[in-house]
Formats: structure tokens, sequence, C-alpha cells
């Protein structure tokens, strides 16, 4: 009999606020430590939070976006648990009614095909702080700090339903999870900076069997960690369960050195942590009418986005689909698109081409983000007119760029050799 894998996954995505969950402090990252941590943050006695209601609005922009359901009536809750660098000694979460439940988020399994990836919930809750275990000071040898700038950062933790069943799925859901709240706003995406995390919940049974005892690998903040502290964690649970040993239910850390997962501790339940509703927050009660602000100010969704580009502008659905895989480079497309002023099909399938090969490959090689691009959409949109009227090569245009690309402004002069203004502004940033 073969074995089966069981993955769910618990995203945790900083929100985009600028100030704490319940408190006035700020959220911006890189600062010194323990100077943005406010008297509600490191819980000083006789203090209050006081809900952001910044958080609330992205935690409905996300329910929207996945088609949950909005609860009308959530209730903040205080999970309780002893960790140096949690000053309350609980953190303030939701659980039994959380302000999001059900929807999903749609993939394309390598093995499954298109496929819907069942959330469980999205609630919100507050960061805790960071232990920072290198040496803080000339002073500090062998000891370990504690940073509470993190603490009461907001966060909406997005718990899918163990339906992955592979490294490959909970991957492609983990990019297209990321994709879609840079998209709508709500985060940066930003992984080396802690602001969106996973943590994946794996298992093995034999097909056909119950569900398996899992372990949680925490902490994720990178794909190809992910992937590989998957598939290790998979081998060692088929190995051990062969050899007749058992699997414990315990919280892993990856090791990217030495590529393996390694306890760290055993893993509560639930009842463990004592949850009872905070008596501090009053339960967080959402009106129709603010979820119907919020939704106004929804921008098109990737599907949407996806659908209306291959009717209006004649691309193929692929490349549709790879463009709207992220907001930066859709809107990029929509600048090269609109500074041409060409507008036809073939002039879009020439730019999506050229954008979802030698730009993307550039940027890879380049290692930067199409923010830091050196080639402007206008730039790009001469280049390829001149393509378009048979007056350079494809080859010659593929030269020009990487001088482009080398230079930058100054590549302007590579495209005046051969009779090539820049084209004009690009003006708004809005795909039509």
């Amino acid at each position: 009999m073969t074995w089966e894998v069981v993955i769910g996954l618990e995203t945790h995505t900083q929100l985009s606020t600028v100030s704490k969950i319940f408190s006035g402090a700020s959220t911006a990252f890189g600062a010194a430590p323990n100077t943005q941590a406010s008297a509600v943050d490191i819980a000083l006695p006789g203090v209050l939070p006081v809900l952001n209601r910044g958080a609330v609005d992205r935690a409905i922009r996300f329910g929207l976006a996945v088609g949950g359901t909005i609860n009308a009536r959530s209730v903040f809750a205080r999970k309780n648990y002893f960790y140096p660098d949690l000053p309350k000694g609980y953190q303030i979460s939701q659980y039994e009614i959380p302000v999001v439940v059900g929807g999903g988020v749609a993939i394309v399994s390598p093995t499954r095909g298109e496929f819907f990836v069942e959330l469980t919930r999205a609630h919100l809750e507050e960061d805790a702080g960071k232990s920072l275990h290198e040496r803080v000071t000339p002073m500090s040898q062998g000891m370990s700090g504690i940073d509470l700038n993190r603490a009461g950062t907001p966060l909406l933790e997005i718990v899918t339903e163990p339906v992955l069943r592979s490294s490959d799925e909970a991957v492609a859901y983990a990019k297209a999870l990321h994709g879609l709240v840079r998209w709508i706003g709500i985060c940066d995406g930003n992984m080396q900076e802690g602001s969106f995390r996973c943590d994946a919940n794996v298992s093995v049974r034999r097909v056909g069997a119950p569900l398996g005892t899992r372990c949680e690998i925490k902490n994720l903040n990178s794909f190809r960690f992910m992937q590989e502290a998957i598939e290790f964690e998979v081998r060692r649970q088929i190995e051990l369960l062969e050899e007749g040993g058992r699997v414990v239910q315990e919280t892993r850390l990856y090791d990217p050195d030495r590529h393996e997962t390694r306890s760290m501790r055993s893993k509560e339940d639930a009842q463990d942590y004592r949850y009872f509703p905070d008596p501090d927050l009053p339960p967080l009660t959402i009106e129709k009418s603010w979820v119907e602000q919020v939704k106004a100010s929804m921008p098109e969704l990737p599907a949407a986005m996806k659908d209306r580009l291959v009717v209006q502008h004649g691309i193929t659905a692929y490349d549709a689909a790879l463009l709207t895989s992220d907001r930066d480079l859709v809107d990029y497309y929509g600048h090269v698109v609109k500074a041409w002023q060409a507008g036809d099909a073939p002039s879009n399938k020439l730019v999506a081409n050229w954008v979802l090969g030698e730009f993307s490959a550039a940027l890879n090689k380049s290692e930067i983000g199409i923010a830091q691009a050196p080639v402007s959409p206008s730039q790009l949109a001469g280049l390829l007119s001149r393509i378009s009227d048979g007056t350079i090569s494809g080859k010659v245009a593929k030269d020009i760029f990487d001088q482009l690309w080398q230079q930058g402004s100054r590549g302007n002069v590579a495209v005046q050799l051969v009779g090539q203004r820049a084209a004009t502004s690009a003006g708004a940033i809005d795909v039509v």
C-alpha cells in the first residue's frame, strides 16, 4: 500500500496598517529594538487595548476576495501560554468566532490540475515579540535578548482545510495566497521581514485510512524552504512508521543548513491554551454597510482581470494567468500597452511575450523587483513599436534591450541609433 501526504497550512499575514492592532505604536520595520513598544504592547498595569479599524477593514477585504463569510459578530479571546517574548502571558486572538469563515483560493496542482483550496477560517490576532539569540551587545555573550517591537503587530491568520497532498501543492497555494494579499493591498508580502510566514501541518497515512498524527513546522518564510521542509518531514514520518515507530504530535523547526526538520516542543491542543473571551474587548460587530463600503474600494481581482485580458486584449489564457499572478507585473504590462497606444491584439501579444520573457528574465538575473527595473514601460513600448513596424528585427531588439537594461535612462541613445525615440508617459496604471 502507498502512503498519502496530508497538509494544511496556517499563514500569518502581517496587515499593512501603520499602527498596531491594539495600540498606536508604529509597525515600521527596522527600528532599534524596543523603540516601538508602547505601554499597551508591553502590558503595563492599567492599560487597555483599543481595536484598530484599519485591521478590520483589511480582514473584510480578504474575506470578500476569497468568497468567505464575514461574520457580523466575532469575538476576541485570550490564548494563554508562557513565552519570554509574550509580555502579557497571553495572546489576543480569535477562537470560536473568527472574523472570516470559509472561502478558498484557486491553484493549479501539478497532479490534479485546477484545484480549489478550501479555507477553514481567517482570524485577527496580535503578533508576539522576537527573541534574539545572537550576541546582542558586547556584554551579552551567551545570553538571549527580547525585542518587543513586533509585539502587537496586526496579523490575519489564514487556515486551510487539510486538503493539500504534496509539497508542490502547498507551495502553489502559498504563492497564490501571497500574490492575492499583495494584490488586494492588505500585506506587503515581504517574507524576509516576516510579513508573510507559513506553518505547515504535515501528516501521512495509508490511502483510505484515517488522518495520521500531524507535526507542525513553524515559521517557514521562503517557498523553497517550505518545499524542502515538507519533503523532509514526509520522508521522516514514512521511515519512522515503516520501521514500526510512531509519529509524536509536536512542533518542529526547519534547519536550512542541514536541510532537515528538528523537534522544538510538544504540540499543544486548543484546550491547552485555555481560551476565553477577552474581558477588555467587546465583540467585534461588522454591519452590512461597512462590508459594502469595503467592497466598493476593492480592486478588480486576478481571476476577473485574467478573463478580461483574454477577451479584450486578445492574449492567451496562459499568458493572462502569468501576468495576473503578480500585481506589479500586470501593472507594468498595462503601462507598456498604454505607452504604445496601438491597442490591437498582435501588439498586446507582443507586449505580453516581452514582459513575460525578456523583461522577467532580466529581473530574475538582476535579482531586483519591478520597481527597480532600469527599463521604463515607455522605453519598452518604443522598442516594441519598432519591431512591429519592421524598423528592427527581434534579434536587434534584444540587443538594444540589453543596452537599455545596462544603461537605464541613458539607454535612449541605443534606441536613437535605430531612429527610435522613447514613447510618451504611461499615464494611469490600470490595465484597460
